[in-house]
């Protein structure tokens, strides 16, 4: 999970291999706390969270927990702000930053998971660089 406030990427966040329900509202309650500590109370309250459409997100507990936290600033099928079924994913972050990521990800051939999820955190280091945040708003702006 990656999350973005302003100019900054918040995590990432590494999820069991089987998410369910559950453990993404666990995640939501327990560990998500933790990753927005260091951002203003005025800026957390005013985050809109937006969700990517995994079954996990869309479960009653998950979506229970959301509306109290996040009451009618959660997007996704379900929520006070809908994201339709089955719509193009109008997501800039997945056309820039997501792919940015994979690339600087994949680079390199891993050969364990540990390997892996270090590469994944050097990649979001690099992302949280200012410069390379004003390159993907810039070529946001049409």
């Amino acid at each position: 999970m990656k999350l973005f406030i302003g100019d900054q990427l918040i995590g990432p966040y590494i999820f069991p291999y089987h998410l369910t329900g559950d453990i993404y509202a666990y995640f939501l309650q327990d560990k998500l706390p933790a990753l927005l500590k260091n951002i203003p109370l005025q800026t957390r309250q005013k985050i809109y969270y937006q969700h990517e459409g995994a079954p996990s997100h869309f479960s009653q507990v998950a979506r229970e927990y959301l509306n109290h936290k996040f009451p009618n600033r959660w997007i996704d099928r379900g929520g006070a702000q809908n994201w339709p079924t089955r719509s193009p994913n109008l997501n800039p972050l997945d056309y820039r930053v997501w792919g940015y990521m994979k690339a600087m990800v994949y680079a390199h051939k891993v050969n364990m998971t540990e390997e892996l999820l270090q590469q994944i955190l050097s990649a979001a280091r690099s992302i949280n660089n200012a410069a390379v945040f004003h390159k993907f708003k810039s070529s946001l702006v049409t």
